[in-house]
């Protein structure tokens, strides 16, 4: 594909297959993105529908994204290399043709060979370029003819061999033509020229291309090819296809991660820059997450194999940005539907000045004019340029935001990022580290239980919760020796806390909102210690034994590094930003005050949390939801743009339209602000597109001629047409040098 046009004709034909429900195509990948029920019974269809619009497809089986990519990739690089064989020769003859054309204007060549035989030879040196340097347009005109269809190929197609079947003509019978123009006039150089011209461009073009997937190259060079694994005793090295979740893996200094993991033991320094955006390497040892991909710097550590495959972060990266970068963003829109009808009206216009010229200009100049301007309307408005603005910035753009840890899911979220009034921050592992600690505990003076009974309790519920206050609790009981018991009838309380019998006994472990909800009084002494560790803005933990309140943990969780820093950038940006938690009042007004926020919304459920943002929404406002947590993904999922932080739940993950690997929030500063670069690149790339079709076409119809006796040469309209897609192209790429810190 190589115009608006193209994806205009290819999304068409593959929405009219029967269970499509969405296609969209991307010009600057050459890809397309297709939701089908049912897909194996359907997906002949989709490429004999792809073939029927004039285009040639292909299905990935590959299990493998990276694969695929990789295969992709070389497939381009053949095409590269072959686009440049065929510019170079066309090259030479144009240089040939060009000499010879003009040898009758130097001095002393004048009438230098006959004509006729001059305009034969010139014939036979433009054959080859137009039968196999410029072959591609004419057939895929063709193709695009025989179904209906019309694209930047049926524009250069037309104009060019319009050009050169004329001077054809000219060469095999002058004489037909002595009435209406100069006898012997032909515009073979024009032809190869003009040839020339737009290959050199496509060149360009698609070497641009190749850069702006850098981002997706680079992370799938990080993919290990295979991985030492310890089996039976054995170490042996094994192809990364052949690793299975559980197996035990061993990592030397200078090798990458096979796959995704817990260490097991040893300990060791990764850097995992590609991965995170962190540009300072991490320390890991017993019990740490290890990412597959990264390189180990020092020291040797086994782990064992937690996501092997499509389910590694890796993969799944590569996967999201293929994602983004195959959708569309709701302004490319306009381009779609401007492209729809672009071609036809384009053709209408050049047949509409070659006869107003044809009729209107002197007799000698008449087929000269005529023919001139056609040719030039025609190649000047290929709408390639308009194709590319969208997809070649969101390309750039999605992979820049790669490499800084950033994965926007979908090209809309990188439109709407840049136009946020309100971002709204959850408090537990957002603004706050996420890792709590239990700072104190107490047992009510009034309990009948022993501490290290009521720990063994409270260790078999907590142990069984994903929440981060509980797996504090648990590795506080476990750290107390106590006796390891087991839960029955476990329940998590959303928002609130959990419960479960042990032992017989009735066990009600979580927040001040589940006690009011199970009528449960708590204890004066533990309410005295519950006040005094909220003022320090520590969470509170009350433990209910058989409807009784016997115990209290006072749970601290400090601010991240960056979270004030984060929201005061924020602010500096215009946007108001909230803090919303289920934590109490107290505790979330101490956390807000420290980092910065004014506006709180505290002891709140996940659905209140939800209707919350439909209220910011309901005033016309666009909301991004910052979460980490379960309780989060319905308000994730509800606004505007839902940005989670990588070191969350998968849930939190998937309800999201943005990621942030590393989990600063720092990085949420850089997607709103890459989301407001790439914006205005976009609209600078579209109007240089619009201006240039605008502009352009007028001039090369001749509107200049008669007042000022300036007319556009083919040529040059074939120069400046492939040069606008460059310069689009190029005006996205910068988008990999800017910088966000």
């Amino acid at each position: 594909m190589h115009c608006a046009s193209c994806v205009s004709a290819v999304e068409k034909a593959l929405k009219n297959v029967d269970g499509v429900t969405r296609a969209t195509v991307n010009l600057t990948l050459e890809t397309a993105t297709v939701e089908i029920h049912p897909y194996k019974e359907a997906k002949q269809n989709l490429i004999k529908a792809v073939e029927e619009a004039g285009y040639e497809a292909g299905i990935s089986e590959s299990d493998s994204l990276i694969e695929a990519e990789e295969k992709k990739e070389a497939k381009k690089q053949a095409e590269v290399t072959l686009l440049k064989r065929k510019t170079m020769f066309s090259g030479a003859l144009t240089l040939i043709i060009m000499g010879l054309s003009m040898l009758h204007m130097l001095p002393g060549f004048e009438g230098w060979a006959d004509q006729t035989v001059v305009n034969g030879f010139l014939f036979l040196l433009t054959l080859p370029v137009v039968t196999w340097s410029g072959r591609e347009f004419y057939v895929t005109a063709w193709k695009g003819l025989w179904h209906g269809t019309a694209s930047m190929d049926t524009l250069i197609a037309v104009g060019t061999g319009a050009a050169f079947l004329f001077s054809t003509a000219v060469t095999i019978q002058p004489e037909l033509f002595s009435s209406v123009g100069r006898t012997g006039e032909v515009y073979f150089d024009t032809t190869v020229t003009i040839i020339t011209l737009i290959l050199f461009g496509r060149l360009l073009e698609n070497r641009a291309k190749i850069r702006t997937t850098e981002a997706m190259k680079k992370l799938m060079s990080l993919s290990a090819k295979s991985a030492r694994v310890v089996r039976n005793g054995l170490e042996k090295e094994i192809p990364i296809e052949q690793v299975k979740k559980g197996d035990t893996l061993l990592v030397r200094p200078g090798e990458k991660v096979a796959v995704d993991g817990i260490i097991i033991d040893g300990a060791s320094t990764l850097d995992e820059s590609m991965m995170t955006g962190e540009s300072m390497p991490v320390e890991k040892s017993k019990d740490q997450v290890v990412i597959g991909g990264t390189l180990n710097q020092t020291g040797s550590f086994r782990f064992r194999a937690t996501r092997v495959g499509k389910e590694t972060m890796l993969a799944q990266m590569i996967r999201m940005i293929a994602e983004a970068q195959g959708s569309k963003a709701p302004i490319q829109r306009l381009a779609d539907q401007v492209s729809a009808v672009f071609v036809p009206i384009v053709v209408a216009i050049a047949i509409l000045t070659f006869l107003v010229w044809f009729f209107l200009a002197p007799a000698e100049l008449r087929v000269t004019l005529s023919l001139l301007n056609f040719v030039s309307v025609l190649i000047i408005a290929c709408p390639c340029a308009l194709g590319l603005a969208t997809p070649a910035a969101i390309t750039v753009a999605t992979g820049k935001g790669a490499e800084l840890g950033i994965l926007f899911k979908q090209a809309e979220s990188l439109e709407l990022a840049g136009k946020l009034d309100a971002v709204v921050m959850d408090k537990t592992g957002t603004l706050t580290e996420g890792k709590p600690q239990v700072a104190s505990f107490i047992v009510s003076k009034g309990s009948n239980h022993a501490k290290k009974e009521l720990l063994a309790w409270i260790h078999a519920v907590e142990s069984r919760s994903e929440h981060p206050l509980a797996k504090a609790i648990s590795e506080y009981c476990k750290e107390q020796d106590i006796e390891v018991m087991q839960a029955e009838q476990f329940k998590a309380l959303e928002g609130r806390g959990a419960e479960a019998q042990v032992q017989e006994h009735q066990l009600c472990i979580g927040n001040r909102a589940l006690m009011i909800e199970q009528q449960i009084t708590i204890a004066s002494d533990i309410e005295a210690f519950a006040r005094e560790a909220e003022s320090l803005a520590q969470s509170i933990s009350f433990v209910a034994v058989d409807g009784n309140c016997v115990a209290g943990f006072a749970l601290a969780d400090g601010l991240k590094p960056d979270a004030s820093q984060a929201v005061h950038a924020l602010k500096a940006m215009g946007l108001d930003v909230a803090m919303i938690t289920g934590d109490n009042q107290t505790t979330a007004m101490e956390i807000a005050k420290q980092a910065g926020i004014g506006w709180v919304e505290a002891e709140v459920l996940p659905d209140e949390k939800l209707r919350f943002i439909q209220s910011l929404q309901a005033d016309g406002k666009k909301i991004a939801m910052v979460g980490d947590g379960i309780n989060d993904a319905p308000a994730l999922a509800q606004a505007d743009v839902g940005i989670a932080l990588g070191t969350g739940t998968d849930i939190a993950n998937s309800a999201s339209d943005i990621t942030l690997v590393g989990g600063e929030l720092n990085k949420a500063i850089q997607a709103i602000k890459l989301s407001k670069e790439t914006m205005q690149t976009l609209r600078e790339n579209l109007f240089f597109a619009f201006i240039y079709n605008t502009l352009g076409i007028p001039i090369a119809a001749g509107v200049l001629y008669p007042a000022f006796g300036l007319m556009l040469s083919p040529m040059i309209a074939a120069a400046a047409m492939a040069m606008s897609s460059v310069s689009v192209l190029t005006n996205s790429l910068k988008l990999k040098r800017v910088r966000f810190t």
